[in-house]
């Protein structure tokens, strides 16, 4: 486990506070050309306080690209390719198979070993092994499914990374960080004055938002391995809407400061704060580039709220979206290829995806009141917010609009959603 995943486990332990409502996942529409996979039961797993199989099936299944093949009481539990009967699997039209085992070692510690089999050809595609401790069967859980699923389909697994969101109670405003599963909530901050905006840093060990717990909204970075935080933006006026550069180095904030609602660029630390909109209407929601080069933003300079482009380092912004009088939010894809955001239309706020290169634009949700969507790493999913009958709720879309997911915190309003990057481990 590489030092940044181990720096977040430790997090989640040592600098937040204890664990809260768990978000529930509801699969509410599924995706096209399923892969059949079967998975087994890991030999020896029950030594372990939870199944790795059964946490690597859900995700699998969670993400729309498989169509799970109930495995059965398979006794004994093949661990090696010589112990799997490929012929019933193949009468079951299975393509693909994950066996494993679990090991207790000398130290105290476990070695859980994976295989990846090609049902049609009776041969091993993949398979790693990892040293855990019992308290760490989850995250190997998630890392196999990451193995499976990008052996499978040439993309990169997300299911070991994170998400954000913010969960309101009563008056009681909290920060939580999970498991992309939902699983595993903890608070990194709990306040009775509203949390915004909150954003990842690139390497996943820090977050922006937004707090209004001095009675007016201040931007804070928080670390995540040490739980410190300091603030970033507190000058006159509003300070909102943080967004990382891709080096980690800076933010792109909105600041009233000067008059009227500006991007400014600023130190990650809070120094040297730079306005790189010039303008006499609102200018907000930045976003990134991919290549750090420019940057994406929500204006009303042409009359009505539409999408902008700029150079990182200020300039003319050229307009992006045309189609409708109300488009605002917009994110870019890790490829750089696709922009998501939040269009107006005879009412309805949905979420809309753009092709930068072809122009053509797909609307992915049939909701009331969308907003805040968030690519996931890998640009295959995306999570944003939604209302459900009178309450926030959060809402996972893939890309094509296929897979539907439904999070939700019980008897909770759940908002703001965030998703982490990949680990470097």
């Amino acid at each position: 486990m590489g030092f940044v995943l181990r720096s977040i486990f430790l997090l989640l332990t040592l600098a937040c506070t204890g664990a809260q409502a768990q978000l529930s996942i509801e699969i509410t529409g599924g995706g096209a050309n399923q892969i059949p996979i079967g998975v087994l039961r890991f030999a020896g797993e029950a030594a372990l306080p939870q199944s790795i199989s059964d946490i690597v099936e859900a995700d699998l299944q969670r993400s729309g690209r498989f169509r799970m093949l109930f495995s059965g009481n398979v006794e004994p539990l093949p661990a090696d390719v010589a112990q799997v009967n490929f012929g019933d699997w193949k009468n079951r039209n299975a393509d693909a198979l994950v066996i494993g085992s679990v090991v207790r070692l000398a130290d105290g510690r476990f070695e859980a070993r994976f295989r990846l089999l090609d049902v049609p050809k009776q041969t091993q595609i993949g398979g790693v092994a990892f040293t855990l401790s019992a308290q760490q069967a989850r995250a190997t859980a998630h890392r196999i499914a990451d193995v499976v699923y990008e052996k499978l389909t040439g993309d990169r697994g997300v299911f070991s990374t994170r998400i954000a969101y913010v969960v309101k109670q009563g008056s009681r405003y909290e920060l939580q960080i999970a498991d992309a599963d939902g699983v595993g909530a903890q608070t990194a901050l709990a306040s009775r004055e509203p949390i915004m905006s909150p954003a990842w840093s690139p390497d996943g060990t820090r977050l922006a938002y937004v707090s209004f717990e001095n009675k007016k909204p201040v931007v804070y970075v928080h670390s995540l391995v040490s739980g410190q935080r300091q603030v970033v933006a507190n000058f006159k006026g509003s300070n909102s809407a943080p967004a990382w550069s891709t080096d980690g180095k800076q933010l792109a904030v909105v600041l009233s400061k000067d008059g009227g609602s500006q991007i400014y660029l600023i130190g990650a630390d809070g120094s040297n704060p730079r306005r790189i909109t010039n303008s006499g209407s609102i200018d907000t929601e930045p976003f990134f580039a991919p290549d750090g080069q420019s940057i994406y933003f929500t204006s009303d300079r042409g009359g009505s709220p539409q999408i902008y482009r700029m150079s990182a380092s200020g300039g003319d912004p050229a307009r992006v979206t045309f189609d409708g009088s109300y488009n605002v939010s917009p994110r870019v894809s890790s490829d750089g290829k696709t922009l998501i955001y939040i269009a107006r239309d005879g009412g309805r706020f949905q979420l809309k995806s753009f092709d930068l290169a072809s122009k053509q634009g797909q609307v992915l949700t049939d909701g009331q009141r969308d907003e805040s969507p968030a690519f996931a790493p890998n640009g295959k999913m995306i999570l944003y917010a939604t209302q459900i009958g009178n309450r926030g709720s959060l809402a996972a879309v893939s890309s094509d609009g296929r897979v539907k997911q439904r999070l939700s915190v019980q008897a909770a309003d759940v908002r703001e959603p965030a998703w982490g990057p990949f680990f470097n481990n």
